[in-house]
């Protein structure tokens, strides 16, 4: 995939596992890209309505708020921190096989809980594996998760193209390979070795101390604001989209447009690294996403426009999680970046996407999408204007 990176942390060079590390973003962004375009038409096709997608969509979010910082403290406080990776992967595998089966009554709202949990638990501490390889050179993060992008791209644009054909009511069956491979990957994966068999978790006095620093604190908010603004976007696009006449396979391509310009970010970032600092480009790409859900809700039938729209997601999601991981390296060094890639997928991804998805869901009702759509760039406005504030690099460095 790519040529490993030397480092040396402490007094012990240390190869970085590039193929290892991109391969787990490979399969859980593939599995996502399947997951996250695909999953509601699933839900659709199995006689669920509006109201009950919009809540079971809003469990992908809600465990978020709390699985994260459960695991990553878990691991924190662990003998072999390893362990909790490889067995939230396998857990994932397990609940994702319960929708093989007929499941009545509440049982499919059981089942999802269950799977979200789990899968959402395993990519902050991830994360934190990742950064703990990468070190200073955290910068060169883009170049291992492109390759989730790389995952991402190849299923949104195959399952696409299959629903179309045989309905998306096997998609649990097309999914549960790459769960699969996803704990194969698991398995082949570690900590860097100066961060092997460390416990305690860090400082988690050190920890919330730094939490209550202006700029991140308002990084926090503002990050909130963006997964807020996400909600109709990831919850109901595909549906919005075919209710304006796309077809299944255009869907696929609307998805992979905005994915392939998200690659050649995480191909650049190192770069623009070096030339801009991060709190610059959260900003940037908390405004792109205010403008995005303005086209998407005022020009859903014009094709030119919605595949603009969707090229932006390169700022939108990918600029704004290369800066989000790199002011998280800055801000909490060490053992505490778990927690704070706890505190980030709980807090902003967890309660924010719930929040945005229900939030959509009772939106929806008015002009069939475009109001929840106008509300989502309301929320990426307040965030832009807060990460304008407080967390551009004069306050940060004031605070």
């Amino acid at each position: 995939m790519s040529t490993a990176v030397e480092r040396a942390p402490g007094d012990l060079a240390e190869r970085v596992p590039v193929a290892r590390l991109s391969s787990f973003y490979l399969f859980y962004y593939a599995a996502l890209g399947a997951f996250t375009p695909y999953w509601s038409l699933y839900l659709e096709s199995q006689g669920l309505g509006i109201t009950a997608i919009s809540v079971m969509m809003s469990l992908w979010y809600a465990t978020r708020v709390v699985a994260p910082s459960i695991w990553t403290s878990a691991a924190a406080v662990s003998p072999r921190p390893i362990r909790w990776l490889q067995g939230g992967c396998l857990l994932t595998l397990l609940t994702f096989c319960a929708f093989l089966l007929p499941l009545p009554g509440a049982w499919p709202f059981v089942a999802m809980t269950a799977f979200c949990f789990f899968y959402n638990a395993v990519m902050p501490q991830f994360e934190s594996i990742t950064l703990t390889h990468l070190g200073a050179d955290s910068h060169r993060y883009g170049r291992i998760r492109v390759w989730g992008s790389f995952g991402f791209i190849a299923v949104v644009s195959g399952f696409g193209w299959l629903i179309q054909h045989y309905g998306a009511a096997y998609l649990p069956w097309m999914m549960l390979p790459l769960f699969g491979l996803l704990m194969a990957s698991a398995m082949g994966n570690r900590y860097a070795r100066h961060m092997e068999g460390a416990s305690g978790g860090g400082d988690r006095a050190g920890f919330w101390a730094i939490v209550r620093r202006p700029a991140v604190l308002a990084f926090f908010i503002a990050a909130f604001l963006e997964q807020l603004s996400f909600g109709p976007y990831y919850t109901f696009f595909s549906v919005y989209m075919s209710n304006h006449g796309y077809a299944t396979g255009m869907l696929g391509l609307m998805w992979t447009v905005g994915v392939i310009f998200e690659v050649l970010v995480f191909f650049a970032i190192s770069h623009i690294f070096r030339r801009f600092d991060a709190s610059w480009l959260l900003i940037v790409s908390m405004a792109s996403a205010a403008l995005r859900w303005v086209a998407t809700a005022l020009w859903p039938d014009n094709l030119p426009v919605m595949l603009l729209a969707q090229a932006t997601h390169c700022l939108g999601f990918a600029a704004f999680f290369a800066s989000a991981m790199q002011l998280l390296a800055g801000y909490f060094p060490g053992r505490l970046n778990g927690h704070g890639q706890g505190l980030f997928y709980g807090f902003s991804s967890g309660l924010g996407g719930v929040l945005g998805a229900l939030i959509a869901g009772q939106l929806w009702r008015f002009g069939d999408g475009q109001v929840a759509f106008l509300a989502g760039a309301g929320f990426a406005f307040i965030g832009t204007v807060i990460a304008f504030i407080w967390v551009r690099p004069r306050r940060a460095a004031s605070a």
